[in-house]
């Protein structure tokens, strides 16, 4: 009952701008579509959790979490690092990728754990070339935008969740179009592809803490990205 004590009153903190899913009309592990998006909820058990986050640690000492900044000049309020070839970076020159971190070294290799997780569910031929960590603190989100900066929106993107929930919002190819929006728990995967590839989404709050992945508390996103 305090479950859905809780998620009544955040359908009714949403209604105003968005629709929300039933968290409950879904068998857990089936592909639910949000809008155009599959997510795919306890795609990873507690075991295959514990060991990406570990391999997650060692990209992040190869390439340290930073607060970028937009063109705009606004701090973004998630941390980022990356992997692959290419990195997703931002500062007042403009959002883009780029072959190295800014401590001028080279962006570490895409964990096998996370490889082994788009081979199995991006339903394409081809290995990403971009790995970006998103780390979301107390206080953290992301506003709606699109994935857009690849060379070729041909290739899925595929987002998988650690730590704490949050609460996840697509709408379609206009940032005013209407949206709906679900809690991703630690292990569920998302994938944006198709015609929902280039959808807005974001990510309104987290529910800080709630989760025991994470220590400290706070929410992990990994996304993968055929970026070049």
């Amino acid at each position: 009952m305090a479950l859905q004590a809780v998620v009544a009153a955040d359908l009714v903190q949403f209604s105003e701008s968005f629709s929300m899913v039933d968290l409950f009309d879904t068998e857990p592990g089936a592909p639910v579509d949000l809008m155009g998006a599959v997510i795919w909820p306890c795609w990873l058990d507690r075991a295959a959790q514990t060991a990406m986050l570990a391999d997650l640690r060692d990209v992040a000492r190869a390439a340290p979490f930073r607060q970028y900044e937009t063109p705009g000049g606004h701090k973004m309020s998630v941390r980022m690092t990356a992997a692959g070839e290419v990195g997703w970076v931002t500062d007042r020159s403009g959002y883009r990728y780029a072959s190295q971190h800014q401590s001028g070294g080279s962006w570490p290799e895409i964990p096998a754990s996370v490889l082994d997780v788009w081979r199995a569910i991006s339903g394409v031929d081809r290995d990403p070339d971009s790995c970006l960590v998103n780390y979301y603190g107390e206080g953290a989100k992301m506003s709606l935008h699109q994935d857009k900066d690849e060379a070729d929106h041909h290739w899925p993107v595929v987002s998988i969740s650690l730590g704490d929930p949050g609460l996840f919002r697509v709408g379609g190819m206009v940032r005013k179009d209407p949206t709906k929006s679900r809690w991703l728990m630690s292990g569920d995967v998302a994938v944006l592809s198709g015609d929902a590839r280039l959808a807005y989404h974001g990510i309104d709050r987290i529910r800080f803490g709630e989760g025991d992945l994470l220590p400290d508390g706070g929410r992990i996103n990994v996304t993968l990205r055929v970026a070049q």
